[in-house]
């Protein structure tokens, strides 16, 4: 975990693990594939769809529903009841230049053809790439949305700990100092290669 020496196997190593995405189903993969690769696309871009005056996503009741070969409908009934169909989120594109939404605890179908990998969910909670996970898929998916994220969780218990101490002031913003705790593998590697002992 960040912070912790670097042992030998951590220096010899350098793997990337949990680069691996849930698999989508047949249908919602069908679905995914539909919305166009744009900014701000999602099931909203699905044929057969109005957005009327209110916001609200009603299906077009003049058109024939459009089919999956499933038989199941291309727009599912959820996205009609979630936030009361105001919603954009279900089936929504990534950007790269946008805030990405709260990571969840079971990936869900707003990426790019594919549902974000367990990696890539627990490096936007901040976990250093060496960091495992352990147990089924949906085991460490449900790990990584139910963590606070590691720099909110590291800059709480060093305010927790200052308060503590009765070392904290009056004052709105809290600074940590550079060396509390190392934020990725490279500074702790250099930090312990260094020859001057790491104050943590």
């Amino acid at each position: 975990m960040t912070g912790c020496p670097v042992d030998k196997w951590t220096q010899t190593k350098s793997l990337l693990y949990d680069h691996r995405p849930y698999v989508f189903s047949e249908d919602n993969y069908l679905r995914i594939c539909q919305v166009p690769k744009r900014k701000g696309a999602n099931f909203r871009d699905f044929p057969g769809l109005i957005v009327g005056d209110d916001n609200v996503v009603r299906r077009d009741e003049t058109k024939e529903p459009i089919l999956l070969p499933s038989g199941k409908p291309m727009v599912p009934d959820y996205v009609f009841t979630f936030e009361q169909g105001k919603s954009k989120k279900p089936f929504g594109r990534l950007w790269w230049d946008e805030t990405v939404p709260t990571v969840l605890t079971f990936p869900n179908c707003r990426n790019q053809d594919r549902v974000l990998t367990i990696r890539e969910c627990a490096r936007l909670q901040g976990f250093p790439d060496y960091y495992r996970f352990s147990g089924t898929i949906k085991e460490r998916y449900c790990q990584i949305g139910n963590a606070v994220a590691v720099p909110v969780a590291r800059a709480l218990g060093y305010s927790l700990g200052m308060a503590y101490r009765k070392l904290s002031g009056n004052e709105p913003n809290m600074i940590l100092p550079p060396k509390f705790s190392c934020s990725s593998y490279m500074q702790l590697a250099n930090l312990h290669g260094s020859a001057e002992a790491p104050s943590l």
